[in-house]
């Protein structure tokens, strides 16, 4: 028996090796989708009466920290940034104080996204650690939310700031101290809330926070406020508006651009085309003939003068109380000369006015050495308006459909500062059917006052595409558009001035009310499109990506189902 059973024992073994050599793969069990555990912490969190200036934090498994520059938010925040160890994966994070902490006060260290696990990068959600310097722990909280006051969307990672309204506060601590109490909106949220916070009354403040220092920079932060201080405790919900300040008027030393043109920088965007201070440019006390134009795309003025010869100019600048004044070197260079270009070729739409940009400021005009003709040979009458500011020439004309028109300017027909006259320009354009246009009428319903600015914009409601401005009917029309998707913005024009006006701080002063209406208008070519709009509903971020995200869906399943 024993010798029938060997005779099986080479087979085993050949199964055997043969299971042993298979290939195959390790399938590892089911993905990891839990976030790391803090298993214990040292001092414990919501430690009382903290002396101590290390914290260390250990996890049921290796992690790693991600982006704790922009995700740790540490409230009240500290002059000097802890030091946070390891940078490698680890079970532990080491936090080292390098900041005298305040007396009786309850610190949150809000780590938001920035501890994941090493393998999967499951994040440990607003993970906070809170101690108290005092004998108790805070517990107060305060809830907001954060809006644009111009923009169609908010900024991520906004800051939030309570300051202490005591006998020592005055406006000017924004920009010199430290907030109270700070939180952040992060990136995917567009709600902020407080907690342990102690009794009192507070400021409340946002800011895009550029330099992250927790201070109002107002050359490029933007802020909100709320004019009346919050008292804490508070069940209220606060909303915040975001905006960008006007600056107050800088000029900086003129640079020389060319023979006949200087460039004067400026901080800021100021409207320079309604209001522009006094320039007064010399060349000892001979006060020179100047024309000012803004430079394009750039906070600079151009200051064009005749052609001279001399070692060195001097300027005055002046707007309201600003005052100031530079001598510079003056050198030969090359001359700028007339150049006439046009924004329009070819195709002309009916809500566009012909434009031509020349390259110096224009000062004189001869209609009789203007000609417009159709197809047909015959005159058509136009009419022209000059923006000196923009160096931009708008011929308007009556335009009709499928129609073939010919510009042409004739020598002399434009003189520029230096009195140089085109050559002969001639420009063909042509418009289409009415029918390749729509006409989008809007019926504005709960206007709270007028006038009002009503604009159509492109989806991102970064580019205006027409605007239209009401003094008392609620009854918009935007005719001959091109086929498009529209947002519609309002804006109430408190001050009456056509324009768009924000907000300043100091003088506590809102931005004009901006409202953005939750539906796109999609417009085609050849329908009229009648819409009503309740200005009295806000607009909704959440609504518009939820719809944004059916959309989605349903343009895949058409494709699929294709």
């Amino acid at each position: 028996m024993f010798k029938s059973k060997l005779k099986y024992i080479p087979f085993l073994l050949a199964l055997l090796m043969m299971s042993c050599a298979k290939r195959g793969s390790i399938t590892g069990g089911l993905k990891d989708t839990l976030a790391p555990v803090l298993v214990s912490s040292s001092p414990k969190n919501f430690t009382t009466d903290f002396k101590g200036n290390e914290i260390t934090l250990t996890f049921d498994e290796y992690i790693k920290l991600k982006n704790t520059n922009k995700q740790l938010i540490i409230s009240p925040p500290l002059k000097y940034e802890p030091l946070i160890t390891p940078s490698t994966v680890s079970k532990f994070i080491k936090i080292q104080i390098r900041d005298t902490l305040q007396p009786n006060t309850t610190y949150s260290m809000n780590f938001g996204q920035s501890i994941t696990d090493n393998n999967e990068g499951n994040a440990l959600n607003q993970f906070k650690y809170i101690f108290s310097t005092g004998s108790h722990i805070d517990s107060l909280t305060l809830n907001g939310k954060i809006k644009d006051a111009y923009e169609k969307h908010v900024d991520n990672f906004v800051s939030v700031m309570l300051y202490e309204i005591n006998d020592k506060y005055n406006d000017s601590v924004i920009y010199k101290e430290f907030p109270r109490y700070i939180t952040n909106t992060l990136d995917s949220m567009r709600t902020f809330k407080f907690e342990n916070l102690k009794a009192g009354k507070y400021l409340l403040l946002a800011l895009k926070d550029k330099g992250s220092n927790n201070k109002f920079n107002p050359k490029d932060d933007k802020i909100g406020f709320l004019k009346s201080y919050v008292t804490v405790p508070s069940d209220s919900v606060y909303e915040l508006e975001l905006f960008k300040e006007k600056l107050p008027v800088k000029v900086f030393k003129p640079i020389q651009a060319s023979g006949n043109r200087l460039l004067l920088p400026y901080d800021g965007k100021q409207n320079f085309k309604t209001n522009a201070p006094k320039i007064v440019l010399k060349n000892n006390n001979e006060v020179l003939e100047t024309i000012i134009t803004q430079f394009p795309k750039k906070d600079s003025l151009q200051i064009w003068h005749k052609p001279l010869k001399t070692d060195s100019l001097s300027i005055e600048i002046e707007k309201e109380k600003y005052k100031k004044q530079f001598t510079f070197k003056f050198k030969d260079q090359k001359k700028d000369t007339l150049n006439i270009t046009a924004v329009q070729n070819g195709v002309i739409n009916f809500r566009e006015r012909f434009t031509l940009e020349s390259a110096t400021p224009l000062v004189k005009f001869d209609k009789s050495k203007i000609r417009l003709v159709n197809k047909d040979s015959s005159a058509v009458d136009f009419t022209t308006e000059y923006d000196v500011f923009d160096q931009k020439l708008y011929v308007d004309f009556k335009k009709e459909p499928q129609e073939k028109y010919n510009f042409t300017f004739l020598p002399g027909a434009l003189t520029d500062f230096f009195e140089k006259s085109n050559d002969t320009l001639s420009y063909k354009l042509t418009t289409k059917e009415l029918s390749d246009y729509g006409n989008l009428i809007l019926n504005l319903r709960n206007v709270k006052r007028y006038p009002i600015i009503v604009e159509i914009t492109n989806k991102k409601g970064d580019v205006v595409l027409a605007s239209a401005y009401s003094e008392s009917s609620p009854t918009v029309e935007f005719n001959l558009v091109q086929p498009d998707v529209f947002t519609v913005r309002v804006i109430y024009d408190d001050n009456k001035n056509k324009m768009y006006d924000t907000g300043s701080f100091l003088e506590h002063r809102y931005s004009e009310e901006v409202f953005y209406n939750q539906e796109e208008f999609d417009v085609r070519a050849n329908w009229d499109r009648n819409e009503t709009i309740d200005l009295s509903i806000p607009f909704n971020p959440e609504v518009e990506k939820k719809t944004d995200e059916k959309k989605k869906k349903d343009a895949e399943r058409k494709r699929k189902a294709f």
